[in-house]
């Protein structure tokens, strides 16, 4: 089985030497291609193939959001994860509608590190529902406002069920807590998130928070629209 690609984008060598060496121990990945800030970053992708790119936000010349941004916009694109310090940066929300598939806290432990990237290589959202909550939570009333958007037009094609099913994922509940919340079977649930990203148009279920808290569906603090 081929190793999984990893990239550093990173503008303190020191952490970016940290993470090197926790995945060099891995059997099944390999660190390809590192660099100090979001336009080194973009060049690099040019000539190096990549399936994963480790993505800090705060970084000289291009930020993390922007260059997560044009990585994603680009066809076969690399999965990107978002480092935040959680405590300062408040636009690791951004990089999730630049279409990063997770957030990292950066003293992540290397378990949860190594599990991330490939929960993300597989195809799935990286981040815990209970940590999604929590960090959206904290940054989305403090994300510059560009006005209010207006509500996604896939809402309207949701069924009463699937729309329900929406705002408890954007609330952070796992397929097995929704299941025992609506009494459902969990493959039951997880078809209906498959309707719902396909009926949305949307990758994955980092997606389905983003969209339900700009859309009003769910408000910052968890809860469900009036």
């Amino acid at each position: 089985m081929p190793s999984i690609r990893v990239m550093l984008v990173d503008d303190q060598a020191l952490l970016r030497t940290g993470f090197r060496m926790v995945l060099a121990a891995q059997p099944d990945m390999e660190v390809v291609a590192e660099a100090g800030d979001g336009v080194e970053a973009l060049e690099v992708l040019r000539s190096t193939a990549v399936d994963v790119v480790l993505m800090d936000v705060r970084m000289p010349k291009l930020d993390g959001v922007e260059a997560t941004r044009r990585i994603c916009a680009a066809p076969g694109a690399p999965k990107v994860l978002i480092l935040t310090t959680f405590d300062l940066d408040e636009y690791a929300f951004s990089g999730l509608k630049a279409g990063a598939s997770g957030f990292l806290l950066k003293d992540v432990p290397p378990g949860e590190l190594l599990g991330a990237i490939r929960s993300v290589h597989s195809g799935d959202a990286v981040v815990a529902p209970s940590t999604t909550r929590r960090l959206l939570d904290r940054f989305s009333p403090l994300l510059p406002s560009s006005g209010k958007e207006p509500e996604h037009t896939g809402l309207a094609r949701l069924t009463d069920r699937e729309r329900e099913v929406m705002m408890l994922v954007a609330q952070g509940l796992s397929n097995g807590e929704i299941a025992a919340r609506l009494v459902l079977s969990e493959a039951t649930v997880k078809t209906h998130v498959g309707r719902i990203l396909t009926k949305l148009g949307l990758r994955d279920r980092v997606q389905v928070v983003v969209l339900a808290y700009e859309s009003g569906l769910v408000r910052a603090g968890g809860g469900g629209a009036a």
